[in-house]
């Protein structure tokens, strides 16, 4: 209703509006983007001069002051500890590319909803003008006494592995890439389940991940983390080894934990008898190929809107498949994850995300329907009300068990 309020939406497009979409056919997704889909609201009345004396001056200036004394009052008396920043630069969104910071805004506004819509968490979207590395590293850190967490979001790789690693060290606070850790804690939790439902455990199944970007390389550490067998890497040019002498700094490092069969080739080669496909990447993956795949094998075909797998070919041959589509069984979407590991790290006031957070994350996602598993349900709906508060109960008990908890 206060979006209506805010947002008046209309079927009718004059062309009287500046504003107006570029197509005069009246299209919805225009019609609810107008004016953006978020707004600050007070939580406090502001109603007459008491309540204004309390909100701001004089009121105000005691908890100031009290703060300046005992820093850490902050996150008692400010709203620090429960918002989140948003920051992009607008280089790699959803499916577009590098498309700007402006043009990023919609994304970035639409995960500031999801955060607080699937974890209460308030989030506020930070759309930057600048690609420099380091230019954002600086940014974000003079911003960061704002804010209980950062989420880093839509940066293309190599450079999101640098910024999220440089951010981690000079800030205490949780700093989390979401195109990385939370499709990788999302995948880890969908096969979990499939592995189950299959009869087998993690360490029983041989990978091939297609695709070495942010997402394929976090997927390859979580999954080692979690004890795989074994897992490939694909870009490109075929499996990421050792052999290959023209890797990035970040493809030597994936190449010296992954691949323990030490594959060469292309990604139809290390396909050949593989248990699972996870792709990453896009492109298309040839019928004849995912049949050399071994029996009651696993395919997460996550790229949209086309998967590197139609879900009617991988059908024919795997016992469980997911997509990153919302309009097929199992959707493999990283709104089950970020705001439950955010609202989890933040309850505790957790100084960092960590790896046992994460595989804690994945393991509580996992478990929601582990008592209602089928080829069709291994990961629950993003609209599960059991999912966030597992992940953040799971979250905030790994944060104390590790020592990052601060509360």
């Amino acid at each position: 209703m206060a979006a209506e309020i805010v947002n008046p939406r209309s079927d009718s497009n004059t062309g009287a509006d500046s504003g107006s979409a570029p197509d005069e056919v009246f299209d919805p997704a225009f019609a609810l983007h107008r004016g953006g889909k978020m707004a600050i609201q007070a939580t406090v009345p502001v109603r007459d001069r008491d309540d204004l004396s309390l909100a701001y001056t004089p009121g105000v200036a005691k908890v100031c002051s009290a703060i300046a004394e005992k820093p850490e009052l902050v996150h008692e008396y400010t709203w620090k500890s429960q918002v989140v920043a948003v920051v992009t630069d607008g280089t790699a969104v959803l499916g577009l590319g590098d498309i700007g910071p402006e043009a990023s805004l919609p994304v970035m506004e639409g995960k500031a909803i999801l955060f607080k819509q699937f974890g209460g968490v308030d989030a506020v979207p930070i759309a930057l003008g600048t690609t420099d590395a380091d230019e954002i590293v600086e940014t974000v850190v003079r911003l960061a006494p704002s804010f209980g967490g950062v989420n880093l979001e839509d940066i293309s790789a190599p450079r999101c592995f640098e910024i999220e690693r440089k951010l981690q060290e000079r800030l205490d606070i949780p700093v989390f890439h979401d195109d990385q850790h939370g499709t990788a804690v999302v995948t880890l939790a969908a096969l979990r389940n499939a592995a189950k439902l299959t009869d087998r455990s993690l360490g029983q199944l041989r990978a091939v991940i297609s695709g070495a970007g942010a997402a394929g390389v976090a997927i390859a550490k979580i999954l080692i983390e979690a004890g795989i067998g074994d897992v490939a890497v694909c870009d490109r040019k075929g499996i990421v080894s050792a052999e290959r002498d023209d890797l990035t700094d970040v493809k030597r490092q994936v190449a010296g934990f992954t691949n323990k069969a030490r594959l060469t080739g292309s990604l139809e080669d290390a396909l050949d008898g593989a248990d699972v496909f996870i792709g990453v990447s896009g492109g298309t993956v040839p019928e004849k190929t995912v049949a050399t795949m071994a029996k009651n094998s696993m395919i997460f075909a996550m790229a949209n809107p086309n998967p590197e797998i139609h879900p009617d070919v991988a059908h024919k041959y795997a016992a469980v498949v997911a997509t990153g589509r919302s309009d097929y069984p199992n959707q493999i979407n990283n709104v089950l994850a970020f705001p439950g590991i955010f609202a989890g790290a933040m309850q505790v006031r957790a100084s960092q995300i960590t790896e046992g957070m994460k595989l804690a994350a994945a393991e509580a996602l996992a478990a929601v329907v582990a008592d209602e598993l089928s080829a069709e349900c291994v990961i629950p709906s993003p609209f599960d009300e059991r999912v966030a508060p597992a992940v953040t109960s799971a979250v905030a008990a790994a944060a104390r068990a590790e020592g990052v908890a601060r509360r």
